[in-house]
C-alpha cells in the first residue's frame, strides 16, 4: 500500500472525507506534495505558522536544543533553560500583571488549565462562556465549546457552564459572584471572526472587577501578531487576569501556555501539592522552538506590516459572490453563500495550489489566516486564485 492507503487505514481520522494531500516538505509560504507540485498555504497551519514554515532560526534552536537534552522530568521539578528563558521573553512583552507562564502542550491543554486555576483561586464552581466560541477539543473545553451540535454527542460534560452571548450587553449581569471565571476569545474565530465591540470588552472587565471572576482571554488563534498587534487584547485597551496561547506560540512545534500572576497561579501549588501538573508540557524543544519565534516576530518587523497586508486582501478580493469580509489583522473570514458553494471555492483553489479552509460555526465563510510573511506579491496572486475560483464556481 501507498502512504495514502496507509493514512486512511491506520491514522485515526477525524472525518469521512479528509483532504490527505501527502506533503513531502515546507518552506516559508508554500509546501509540496510528493508529485512536486507547489501549495501556497493560506491557513498557515491553521495560524500555527505565523512566520512561515521551518524558519531557519526555530530549525536551528530545534537542532541545538535536541543536542542538549529533551525530556528530563515532570514539568516544574527542573531548572530547565528553554522554559526558562522562553517564560521571561514572553512576560518581558506582556503586561506586569502577566508575569507567570505555565506551559502546557497544547492550546486545549491551556484551557483546561486555566478552569482549573480559576476554581482554585476563587473557590467558585461557575464558569461563563459564550455562544458559538471555540476553546478546544478536551471534555472541559468542550464544555465551554459554544456550541450544541459538537457538545450534545459527548454529555455529561461539566456542571455549573452558562453561555451568554457575545457582544450583548444584558447578558453581563449573569456574572455574579458565584462566578469562578469568564473565558472569551478575543476574537471568535471559528464563528467567523467576529471581533468584540470595544465598549462590550471594557465592561466585561469592569464586571469581572466587580464580581471577582478571573477574566480569561483566549488568544490561541488571535495572538502573537495575528491582529496586527501582539497580543489581540492591546487593540481593546484591557489587560485579562489569564491570557491562553497556543498554536504559533511554538513556532511549529506543540505547545501551548496559561499566563497570569504569580499570586493567582501560586494557588496550584498547595492544598492539593501538584495542583496542576503535565509530562511534557513545556518541553525543552518546543520551548526553544517557541523562543526562537518569538524573537524572530519581534526582531524582523513583521507585525507592522499586518495591517496593511489585510487593507490589500480587502482591495483585491472584490467579487459579486462575496457577501461579506470580515478581518482583524491577517485572519479573515470571506462570507459566501452557503457551505457547498464555499465548498466547491475551496477544492478549486486546491486543485490551482492554493489551500484554504472553512470555519467551524461558520461553514459558508473561507478562511484566511496566512502565514504574516507574505507578500504584497503573494497576496495579490492569492486573491487572483480566489476571484477565479468565484468566477468558476459562479459560473456553473
Amino acid at each position: 500500500m501507498n502512504n495514502r492507503q496507509l493514512f486512511l487505514r491506520h491514522v485515526a481520522q477525524t472525518s469521512d472525507a479528509p483532504l490527505a494531500l501527502e506533503i513531502t516538505k515546507a518552506q516559508g509560504m508554500y509546501m509540496w506534495d510528493a508529485a512536486g507540485k507547489r501549495i501556497m498555504d493560506l491557513i498557515a497551519g491553521i495560524s500555527v505558522c505565523n512566520i512561515g514554515h521551518c524558519h531557519p532560526k526555530v530549525v536551528k534552536a530545534i537542532q541545538d536544543q535536541a543536542q542538549q537534552y529533551m525530556h528530563l522530568l515532570v514539568y516544574g521539578e527542573l531548572v530547565q533553560s528553554p522554559q526558562v528563558a522562553f517564560a521571561a521573553r514572553l512576560t518581558e512583552n506582556l503586561p506586569t500583571a502577566l508575569d507567570s507562564v505555565y506551559f502546557t502542550n497544547s492550546g486545549t491543554e491551556a484551557v483546561e488549565g486555566a478552569m482549573k486555576l480559576a476554581k482554585r483561586y476563587t473557590g467558585r464552581t461557575e464558569i461563563i462562556a459564550f455562544k458559538n466560541s471555540y476553546h478546544g477539543s478536551t471534555q472541559g473545553s468542550l464544555s465551554i465549546m459554544g456550541q450544541e451540535e459538537w457538545r450534545n454527542a459527548y454529555r455529561p460534560l461539566l456542571p455549573d457552564i452558562q453561555h451568554l452571548d457575545y457582544n450583548d450587553f444584558s447578558s453581563l449581569e449573569h456574572i455574579t459572584a458565584r462566578t469562578a471565571c469568564v473565558i472569551a476569545e478575543t476574537v471568535q474565530a471559528e464563528a467567523g471572526v467576529r471581533p468584540p465591540q470595544q465598549e462590550w470588552l471594557h465592561a466585561l472587565r469592569e464586571k469581572c472587577s466587580q464580581t471577582g471572576a478571573l477574566l480569561v482571554l483566549d488568544e490561541i488563534q488571535c495572538g502573537l501578531g495575528r491582529n496586527g498587534a501582539l497580543w489581540g487584547f492591546e487593540r481593546f485597551g484591557i489587560v485579562p487576569d489569564v491570557l491562553l496561547l497556543g498554536k504559533a506560540l511554538g513556532g511549529g512545534m506543540p505547545l501551548g501556555a496559561f499566563i497570569s500572576s504569580r499570586d493567582i497561579m501560586w494557588s496550584l501549588t498547595h492544598n492539593p501539592v501538584l495542583g496542576h501538573i503535565t509530562t511534557f508540557g513545556g518541553h525543552p524543544v518546543s520551548c526553544a522552538a517557541g523562543l526562537a519565534a518569538l524573537n524572530a516576530l519581534l526582531d524582523e518587523d513583521i507585525i507592522p506590516s499586518v495591517k496593511e497586508k489585510e487593507q490589500l486582501f480587502h482591495q483585491y478580493l472584490q467579487h459579486p459572490a462575496i457577501k461579506a469580509v470580515r478581518s482583524q489583522g491577517l485572519l479573515m473570514a470571506i462570507e459566501l453563500a452557503d457551505f457547498p458553494f464555499n465548498k466547491k471555492v475551496i477544492d478549486e483553489c486546491i486543485s490551482q495550489g492554493l489551500l484554504t479552509d472553512w470555519f467551524l460555526f461558520a461553514p459558508e465563510c473561507l478562511r484566511i489566516a496566512p502565514p504574516l510573511i507574505i507578500s504584497k506579491e503573494e497576496i495579490k496572486e492569492a486573491c487572483g486564485v480566489i476571484v477565479a475560483a468565484l468566477d468558476k464556481m459562479s459560473g456553473q
